[in-house]
């Protein structure tokens, strides 16, 4: 059973790549995909830790860009003794931007909140808890170059 933890700016591919890799296989959490609630973490906590005692394993997608936002969910797959997996989509503020821009409706976010994503986004490392690391580059094919961290 597997914790899949992701770490990227939006519009790095997070949600592009659970799609083609981990949709037939892994339960999505999004905090993009909990409507407005008094406490989105909570909510999200609660899924991750229904699919995680059912022993499912559960892909995290958002921009968890802080060691200190990733900790709680490190720590809440060592509960349930899942494998600790992070992807780090490694992009760059202005790719993202560009990409964002491409986006329609409620996909597409202000530009202002990937600049600030990007100010307080830190690079995943083993020493967080992590089982396995990855680096993930969205190629302008639109192919996925995944190396291991």
């Amino acid at each position: 059973m597997d914790l899949v933890i992701f770490t990227g700016l939006p519009g790095s591919g997070k949600s592009f790549f659970y799609r083609t890799h981990f949709e037939k296989t892994h339960l999505h959490v999004s905090k993009d995909l909990i409507p407005n609630t008094s406490n989105r973490d909570r909510k999200q906590q609660k899924l991750i830790e229904e699919a995680l005692s059912q022993g499912k394993s559960v892909v995290i997608d958002n921009t968890n860009p802080r060691v200190s936002d990733r900790a709680p969910l490190i720590e809440l797959g060592r509960r349930f003794q899942a494998k600790i997996i992070g992807y780090f989509f490694d992009c760059t503020t202005k790719e993202c931007v560009e990409r964002n821009r491409k986006r329609e409706g409620k996909a597409r976010v202000p530009d202002v909140a990937i600049y600030v994503a990007s100010k307080r986004l830190q690079k995943p490392e083993f020493s967080e808890g992590f089982d396995q690391l990855f680096s993930v580059h969205l190629t302008p094919a639109l192919t996925f170059e995944v190396k291991p961290l």
